[in-house]
């Protein structure tokens, strides 16, 4: 009867290890899942300077545009790297010597913290504070950091995903594709 219960327990600890997804094959279904998907913008979004001073701001139409999502698990300092930004997107704009829009959107544990950020990082780039978590609830995005930054053409579909900051490789492609 032992023998019967070991077998029965080992049989089900292979089938749950080998139904475990490698890290190799998720990260190659979610590029698959998300390249050419839309990314769907709330209509009601509000863009402030500094998470305080809110602006007149819509998403500008050109041929690409970077989103940035930002959630709220673990440290939103390291994951920004806002001076790395500003350097990015001053290069951004003049090797493709046209302005790309870097949509950047917040869904903020502590607004306070955010805004301390901003104030701290000098960010005066319009930035949407997602306190309702409408661009996640319209896109679902993963919970991967890498997973959550995205240049989108001018239908707003995914043309490539991954986060220039934290990148070198995307962060190539990005300005060479541009």
């Amino acid at each position: 009867m032992n023998f019967i219960k070991l077998l029965l327990l080992s049989s089900i600890f292979l089938a749950f290890f080998a139904c475990q997804e490698s890290k190799k094959d998720k990260i190659i279904r979610l590029v698959k899942e998300w390249q050419g998907k839309e990314i769907v913008f709330p209509a009601n979004m509000t863009f402030t300077i500094y998470g305080k001073d809110t602006i007149d701001y819509k998403i500008p139409q050109s041929d690409y545009k970077i989103l940035v999502y930002v959630d709220s698990i673990g440290c939103t300092s390291c994951k920004l790297q806002l001076p790395k930004w500003k350097e990015f997107i001053c290069k951004l704009d003049s090797s493709a010597n046209k302005e790309i829009p870097v949509l950047f959107f917040f869904q903020p544990k502590d607004k306070k913290e955010i805004q301390f950020i901003l104030k701290r990082d000098k960010f005066n780039y319009p930035v949407c504070l997602d306190t309702e978590n409408g661009l996640d609830r319209e896109n679902h995005f993963s919970s991967l950091q890498t997973f959550q930054t995205f240049l989108l053409d001018k239908e707003n579909r995914v043309v490539a995903i991954g986060n220039p900051i934290h990148n070198t490789g995307v962060k190539s492609f990005t300005l060479n594709r541009l």
